[in-house]
């Protein structure tokens, strides 16, 4: 019986093809927490993110709050990634583009861009650190969870301009 046990305490070795099988089985749990990028903002926009984080509604469009892994005062959840936040990401490089698309919600400017198969991600604009927020497909024509976002947003990122 000791060479069995031996046995199981050898380290087993798979090939690079079974370790990329089993790493994504791993992630793909049907009840995880979405997982997102954590921005890496100056130390002044991860302030006012952080004291953005501390106003963002419990709810959203009827969506709980459930934040996305790896936990971070600079990105939010709701609805298991239906929608979400992320505050100090860089500035898109679609900003440039004079045919960018924009649309104003109680009170805050954000450019919109359709992603393809999926829904739109919309950023703020004119704002002294950019907030991101990325909206399901099943949101793929309706931007209305802005709106609960505007309170939070206008007291704690203040206008560029």
């Amino acid at each position: 019986m000791t060479y069995s046990r031996r046995r199981l305490l050898r380290p087993v070795l798979l090939a690079p093809s079974a370790v990329l099988v089993l790493l994504t089985a791993g992630c793909s749990g049907g009840d995880a927490a979405a997982s997102v990028s954590v921005p890496s903002p100056s130390p002044e926009a991860a302030a006012y993110c952080r004291a953005l984080d501390g106003e963002l509604p419990d709810t959203v469009g009827g969506l709980e709050r459930s934040d996305p892994e790896p936990a971070s005062p600079l990105t939010a959840g709701w609805g298991d990634g239906a929608i979400v936040l992320r505050c100090g990401v860089a500035r898109p490089a679609k900003m440039d583009d004079d045919q960018s698309k924009g649309i104003t919600a109680s009170g805050v400017n954000w450019m919109l861009e359709q992603r393809e198969g999926d829904g739109p991600r919309l950023t703020t604009t004119l704002r002294e650190t950019y907030v991101e927020v990325s909206l399901s497909e099943a949101y793929a024509h309706d931007t209305t969870p802005l709106a609960a976002f505007a309170p939070a947003v206008k007291k704690t990122i203040p206008n560029r301009f």
